[in-house]
């Protein structure tokens, strides 16, 4: 075990779901399970494994399969030989794997090791056993690892997303959109079936946890999400009201579904001096890495403080991590929420809680923002005037639609939504200095708009990739 925990240290730097990025990896073996596949001489394994790096340590799944080296000259998704004669292929690119993951995911089973078992729960919905299916990884994820299973024929076609992280308790992505799609919501997709299973606990000599391993749901092909039709939409000048409006409807309707099915909390004093707290330590944290904002320190602070002493609504079960990106938009049906896992990296514990719907919102309302913020970012010669007007028509619609779909005065909550957005301004603050310096006045003239201070700084330099993940 101590060569393939060389090889995993050597290879998981490299990879896009690795969090301690720029350092190398201490890794202790935690358990590992086998699937059965159809190739007595190939492995199909998953190991677990800590990574003692970082405090606390985080767990990590990794699906490997085993092969002879002699076979795998040409392979992609290398990650070493531990043993003469055998070579590592990361799973989610090996056809073992991905045809064991999918039986398990659909058709339901065990994978077993040493004081460990994974199960597979197809849902009711699951497509029938017998179609063939071309797998292939999804470009451009970061946290997690997720397979695209296209029918060979007619058929579902089928994503699944392999948890990298794992924690203990069910994953809110399954619990969610599992709850949702057997309810009947059209905004969320069909749930096709999941993984979990039980392990060593890492702080632990003898207990033992269980938790959330995978999860597979209806893969919509040749669509776009809405970060790219906005952001379309925007660079032509496409009036965007009615799409927006729309999502904002949308929205809702998950929201009122969620606090239907999930038990709600009315908000203590407590809840909001908490809530209030952790925007504080962000904005301290914010000032400290972004020194722009330190002038707005206390007209922020004062928005907080009104926010506590403002109308709360109920404390329900909500997205998490909410823009454009999370939605798609499908012919014929309209706009779909996708990825309820929360923020990925915070504990599960804060994810799973009741927490303030308004926050999804604040979440969309940045999310229009950085659109208008791109546009000025890609073309600085521009005249910045129609890409705010473009953004505040879609804030706008958005929040009429959210507003008659969800029988909420917004007018009532409007200190806390606007306490909600600076949060998530200050945040990204943080975020773009560390990660795209460039961005950074994007959050900036939010804080400044919703403080109404001054004027926005000038945006230059040209954009990349989308807004904040």
């Amino acid at each position: 075990m101590d060569s393939t925990l060389a090889c995993l240290a050597a290879w998981m730097p490299r990879q896009r779901w690795y969090a301690a990025k720029g350092r190398t990896p201490n890794l202790r073996f935690i358990a590992s399970w086998d699937l059965p596949g159809d190739d007595a001489r190939v492995r199909v394994r998953t190991l677990l494994v800590a990574d003692e790096v970082s405090l606390p340590p985080v767990l990590y799944q990794v699906p490997v399969v085993a092969r002879a080296t002699a076979a795998v000259a040409d392979a992609v998704g290398v990650i070493g030989s531990p043993e003469p004669g055998t070579t590592l292929i990361d799973g989610p690119t090996d056809l073992a794997y991905t045809d064991a993951l999918r039986e398990l995911v659909t058709v339901g089973g065990h994978g077993r090791g040493f004081r460990t078992i994974a199960v597979g729960r197809p849902a009711p919905s699951a497509p029938p056993t017998g179609s063939a299916y071309t797998a292939r990884v999804l470009s451009g994820e970061q946290s997690n690892t997720s397979l695209i299973y296209l029918p060979d024929g007619d058929g579902t076609a089928i994503i699944c997303k392999i948890f990298r992280q794992i924690h203990a308790g069910l994953n809110p992505e399954i619990e969610l959109q599992t709850a949702l799609a057997a309810s009947g919501s059209p905004f969320v997709p069909r749930a096709i079936g999941s993984v979990d299973g039980e392990w060593p606990d890492p702080a632990s000599a003898s207990g033992a946890v269980r938790g959330s391993l995978a999860f597979a749901q209806e893969f919509f092909s040749g669509v776009e999400d809405a970060w790219r039709v906005a952001l379309r939409a925007a660079d032509v000048g496409e009036d965007f009201a009615d799409r927006a409006r729309e999502m904002g409807i949308a929205t809702a309707r998950v929201h009122l579904d969620l606090a239907a099915l999930f038990p709600t909390v009315a908000p203590l004093p407590a809840d909001r001096e908490a809530i209030a707290a952790v925007w504080r330590r962000r904005l301290s944290t914010a000032i400290a890495e972004v020194p722009a904002l330190a002038p707005h320190r206390d007209d922020i602070s004062a928005a907080y403080d009104r926010a506590v002493g403002s109308v709360w609504p109920v404390l329900q079960r909500v997205h998490g991590d909410y823009h454009l990106g999370q939605v798609i938009l499908v012919p014929g049906r309209g706009w779909v929420l996708l990825d309820f896992e929360g923020e990925p990296l915070r504990p599960m514990s804060e994810r799973v809680r009741p927490d303030i719907a308004l926050r999804d919102v604040a979440g969309m309302l940045r999310s229009f923002d950085y659109v208008a913020g791109s546009i000025r970012l890609d073309q600085p010669d521009r005249s910045p005037v129609a890409a705010r007007e473009w953004a505040s028509s879609a804030r706008s619609a958005f929040l009429d639609g959210y507003a008659a779909a969800s029988g909420l005065d917004l007018g009532d909550s409007m200190a806390l939504l606007e306490a909600l957005e600076l949060d998530k301004a200050v945040y990204e603050a943080t975020y773009e200095a560390r990660n795209r310096p460039t961005w950074v006045p994007i959050p900036l003239q939010a804080v400044q708009r919703l403080l109404g201070t001054g004027s926005s700084p000038t945006v230059s330099s040209s954009a990349a990739e989308g807004h904040t993940r």
